[in-house]
């Protein structure tokens, strides 16, 4: 269990600087277009951005901003920024997809072998470097923008969640709980996307607290799951006008 401990941290602190090499290496040398620039701005003369504002994320921009004298480097201080938040997001998504893996491929550690542990690895080192190369999230990844912040602070709240899950028996394990809700509290300084992940959270609580109900034994339970998404998202689909207003 040590080693495949040792091996998963290793492999995962790989994909960070993959992914940190690149995103460093194709980052915009100045503002990009729409929001970039008054984030910018912003973090570097810590003044208000539009609402509902980013307070957070401009405190960090503007701790980046100090690395250099020149004020025509520092939107690319800030872009620099983003693009070590995407990787640090690279590195906890990994953790997670190895957790998950693991979890099917070997849930008893007496029973890891070399081969389970290159299939496990393996999953997680195709599956982040796939993100870290998709479209969208390359794109966010290099410009100032708030995504790139935000999308850690979602993959470092879904990685707790796992962690708690695995501790969940053990002595103090809420304090899992407390750093996720401390976290998303202060990710709503950055954009409100961390929220996404509390009917996770709540899922992974539930089944855990509850192993009685997991969908594999209560399909009913699984198929009321399945419905309520869908009226959610038919709701959220036809409850808005074209113009993005409600109507």
């Amino acid at each position: 269990m040590k080693q495949y401990k040792l091996v998963n941290n290793l492999v995962g602190w790989v994909t960070f600087v993959i992914a940190a090499i690149t995103y460093c290496m194709t980052i915009e040398p100045t503002a990009s277009f729409w929001d970039c620039p008054e984030f910018i701005t912003t973090g570097y003369k810590l003044e208000v951005g539009h609402p509902p504002g980013a307070p957070f994320f401009m405190l960090t921009a503007n701790l980046f901003s100090q690395f250099t004298s020149d004020p025509g480097q520092v939107a690319r201080m800030v872009n620099t920024m983003s693009a070590l938040m995407s990787a640090a997001c690279i590195l906890f998504l990994f953790w997670s997809i190895t957790h998950l893996v693991k979890k099917l491929v070997c849930p008893d550690d007496n029973e890891m072998t070399l081969g389970k542990l290159i299939t496990i690895m393996g999953s997680g080192l195709v599956g982040a470097l796939a993100y870290t190369w998709s479209d969208t999230f390359w794109f966010s990844a290099v410009e100032g923008e708030v995504y790139a912040y935000s999308s850690l602070f979602t993959a470092v709240v879904f990685w707790l969640i796992l962690k708690w899950e695995s501790v969940a028996n053990e002595p103090h394990s809420d304090r899992w709980l407390i750093l996720i809700a401390y976290l998303t509290g202060l990710s709503i300084g950055v954009h409100l996307l961390n929220l996404l992940c509390i009917p996770a959270i709540v899922l992974v609580y539930y089944y855990k607290k509850e192993p009685q109900c997991q969908p594999e034994r209560q399909p009913a339970c699984l198929s009321r799951l399945d419905g309520a998404g869908g009226c959610c998202a038919l709701w959220h689909r036809t409850g808005r006008s074209e113009s993005g207003r409600m109507v």
